[in-house]
């Protein structure tokens, strides 16, 4: 197997736990709309598509309908105002991403997030400065599985992209790493739903904890 010389993540629901976050701004926009809140078990799986479906969740309307964009500005302008209330990295994470230092693997970021979400955000978990790449989904002309952002992200980190490692928690994470022409592992520990199947994803391995990844590049 071939060694790596540089690991990129996803951010939400592989990096960090956003979810919480993206729960209470979606609750905070049913509420004032006059609707009950959702069960954070049901927000959780969708928070990895973003939130055109956080707001097709929360009130079963489609994108074309004239009241949904109204809708996901609420939502966003509050996610934006309270976006580190509670996101914290997984546990374990915060061990993997030393040990990579330690070892001087560069490591970086590959988010459909738009940056001005994804800049503040690692600012306020102070990962800005750490973080060799951080690529959003306005940072190149494509976003993933298109294989831009992952090749833009491997000459930020200065490795080749068979020699990089991804890994995410959703189908389009795998593929945009394959389209890229790197390996990918899934993070099952992610915001993966009951109607997925990451064992049909074509990924590299699957891992259960962020620890494992460690485990993974040992190997």
């Amino acid at each position: 197997m071939t060694a790596m010389h540089g690991v990129l993540f996803d951010l939400d629901g592989t990096l960090a736990d956003t979810a919480p976050d993206l729960a209470w701004a979606l609750n905070e926009t049913l509420r004032l709309n006059g609707r009950e809140a959702l069960p954070f078990e049901i927000i959780r799986p969708a928070v990895s598509h973003g939130g055109v479906a956080l707001i097709r969740l929360g009130f079963g309307i489609e994108p074309e309908d004239p009241g949904f964009e109204p809708l996901r500005q609420t939502f966003l302008r509050l996610y934006q105002e309270n976006i580190c209330r509670q996101t914290r990295l997984f546990p374990g994470m915060p061990e993997v991403l030393e040990a990579l230092e330690r070892r001087a693997i560069p490591w970086g970021i590959v988010t459909n997030k738009p940056s001005w979400l994804t800049d503040p955000l690692l600012a306020a978990m102070e990962l800005d400065g750490r973080a060799a790449s951080i690529v959003s989904s306005d940072t190149t002309a494509e976003r993933k599985p298109h294989p831009l952002p992952m090749l833009t992200a491997c000459r930020q980190l200065g490795s080749e992209p068979g020699e990089t490692l991804y890994l995410g928690d959703a189908e389009r994470d795998i593929e945009a790493a394959h389209n890229a022409g790197m390996p990918a592992l899934v993070a099952l520990f992610g915001y993966i739903g009951a109607e997925d199947r990451p064992e049909a994803w074509g990924a590299e391995g699957m891992i259960a904890a962020p620890g494992d990844l460690l485990t993974w590049l040992n190997r």
